[in-house]
């Protein structure tokens, strides 16, 4: 009974969001009302509302939903963070996209890009994403200097604060969140740069080839950094 009870749950849930995008797509996000939404899926606003809290999060379904912090403090023992994600990136390229619906996937972009406010609610989304990594990192920092910091103890004056204290304030936090940044926005640009191709009518095959491909280029860039990666350097011009 209780499964039961959970299939028809999810398929009221999935009613409810297929028919509030073909709304979206036909009127745009901002004309159309809970009401409506409700209305046309044969459902009380407040039933909807169990479902979706806010109309907003009807359309973000799946915006800033992978777990870029549980991916670093789940992984492997020695796995590094950046190869962890690059391991869940590079799997999620490469696997199957069954039940992906190209032209929805598509429509389903162009509607959030249309509405500042849907625009503005996913940047929300994905901003959390990049603070909850940068906390995962900044705790791996920390606890990583408060190791040193032990083995060098005996070397240290007393009264001077240990390497896990100087990281916890200093750089070891500011590069926890730069290394967020970076990263998130590389992974926003991976997924903006596959969208695009869809948009612009590559198959979906080809589209996912060159996701694996920039997915690759993408965490060699992040690893060995950006002079690592430049073809041709600017060299002095002679007078």
């Amino acid at each position: 009974m209780a499964g039961l009870r959970e299939r028809k749950k999810a398929q009221t849930r999935q009613r409810i969001a297929a028919v509030a995008w073909q709304l979206f797509a036909e009127r745009g996000f901002e004309a159309v009302t809970v009401n409506e939404i409700a209305e046309a899926a044969e459902v009380a606003k407040a039933t909807l509302f169990a479902y979706f809290p806010t109309k907003e999060s009807l359309a973000l379904q799946g915006v800033g939903d992978d777990d870029l912090a549980g991916i670093v403090t789940r992984r492997p023992a020695g796995q590094s963070p950046l190869e962890a994600l690059r391991a869940h990136f590079r799997a999620l390229a490469a696997g199957p996209m069954t039940g992906l619906d190209p032209e929805v996937l598509v429509s389903r972009i162009r509607v959030i890009f249309d509405s500042p406010a849907l625009s503005a609610a996913a940047n929300a989304l994905l901003y959390q994403q990049r603070q909850q990594l940068a906390e995962a990192l900044k705790t791996e920092a920390v606890a990583a200097g408060e190791e040193g910091g032990e083995r060098d103890a005996g070397e240290r004056d007393p009264g001077e604060p240990d390497a896990g204290e100087r990281d916890a304030g200093g750089r070891g936090e500011m590069a926890a969140v730069l290394m967020a940044a970076q990263i998130s926005a590389s992974l926003v640009t991976l997924q903006e740069a596959f969208f695009r191709r869809l948009a612009d009518g590559t198959s979906l095959d080809d589209a996912r080839q060159r996701l694996a491909e920039d997915v690759e280029l993408a965490f060699s860039l992040l690893a060995d950094g950006l002079e690592t990666h430049t073809a041709h350097r600017a060299t002095p011009t002679r007078n």
